[in-house]
């Protein structure tokens, strides 16, 4: 299984975070860095540290495509919140399919599918 280096934006299950930890994965985690931080602030740090971003906010995704400051990638938990066990599931599953992948592009993971879009290359700053 591919090692990513991502950052869970706060909405983000601290469980989730824990069990990408324990499977060696490089997670830095908003809630434990900066709680509060804007969607802007969370972007620009997930851009500026090289790192995948988690998240279960979709409003990320009009961020991304608007701004042009895309991170090097894009992980949109879109299940219920209530459904812990299936989230983890899920996202175990999509890093299983797409791995190192998951890097250029916005992906979406649901229940029953995976939807993938190619970010814009990021503009320098």
């Amino acid at each position: 299984m591919a090692r990513l280096r991502s950052l869970a934006d706060e909405c983000v299950d601290a469980a989730h975070v824990s069990r990408l930890r324990a499977a060696g994965h490089d997670v830095s985690y908003i809630a434990e860095s900066a709680s509060g931080a804007t969607d802007t602030d969370v972007l620009r740090r997930a851009h500026d540290e090289g790192r995948l971003l988690l998240t279960e906010d979709k409003d990320f995704g009009d961020l991304v495509f608007r701004s042009g400051m895309a991170p090097p990638g894009v992980v949109l938990l879109r299940l219920d919140p209530e459904k812990s066990l299936l989230k983890w599931t899920r996202l175990d599953a999509a890093i299983g399919r797409f791995g190192p992948n998951l890097l250029g592009h916005y992906v979406v993971v649901e229940a029953a599918r995976f939807r993938s879009r190619a970010l814009l290359k990021p503009v320098r700053r």
